[in-house]
């Protein structure tokens, strides 16, 4: 299973999760008390390995000002989690993340109007897109034909219950940033914990 940890601030927290295996780091451009500036994102990125991926995450944003935080940070994975429209998520060269709010099957079935790399499936707006930490009903998922398309669960995911999504859901990736907190901070150690249960079943797979 692989994981992205969003949010990341600083370089101590970044490294501490690709030790830890992270495949994937969310870097919050957008309205956020995690939001981050590319000046920063740039400091930690050139930390990390190459095949990482650096996901950019935006909300209704120019897309000029897209491109240009991607050159100058050094994002290689645009997430759009607005009110993004399918034209719009398909004039980026770089691979990008469609986010969907979702509330109800209506919501789901969204996914087919868009052609993008990953779709990230994440619970009802709060104040803030994303980051809220609220589930949504994995069962959405359960049974669905979704032709390949690589699905990222978000949306409330904590070590408590992230075993339990991936069963029910069966995703591409899980994607959590509120579940690895204390106080409102990242937690070095909820990290660990959260990407062991995440990768624990994959482990038993191949075993």
């Amino acid at each position: 299973m692989k994981v992205k940890i969003c949010g990341i601030k600083d370089v101590e927290t970044a490294l501490t999760a690709v030790e830890s295996g992270a495949d994937a780091l969310g870097f919050v451009f957008a309205e956020s008390k995690r939001k981050i500036t590319s000046e920063q994102a740039r400091e930690i990125i050139k930390e990390l390995p190459d095949e990482l991926l650096k996901v950019g995450v935006f909300v209704n944003e120019d897309p000029d000002h897209i491109r240009k935080i991607v050159d100058e940070a050094g994002i290689n994975v645009i997430q759009l989690h607005g009110d993004e429209t399918p034209e719009y998520c398909a004039q980026f060269s770089v691979p990008v993340i469609k986010a969907l709010s979702i509330e109800s099957q209506d919501d789901f079935n969204q996914m087919g109007k868009y052609s993008c790399d990953y779709y990230l499936l994440d619970s009802p707006k709060g104040k803030y897109r994303g980051g809220n930490g609220v589930t949504f009903d994995w069962n959405v998922l359960n049974g669905e034909k979704l032709d390949g398309k690589k699905i990222i669960l978000a949306g409330g995911l904590s070590i408590d219950n992230v075993e339990e999504a991936i069963e029910i859901a069966a995703p591409y990736m899980v994607d959590v940033s509120s579940g690895v907190e204390t106080v409102g901070k990242k937690d070095v150690n909820k990290i660990k914990k959260f990407i062991d249960q995440a990768k624990k079943r994959s482990m038993l797979e191949i075993s």
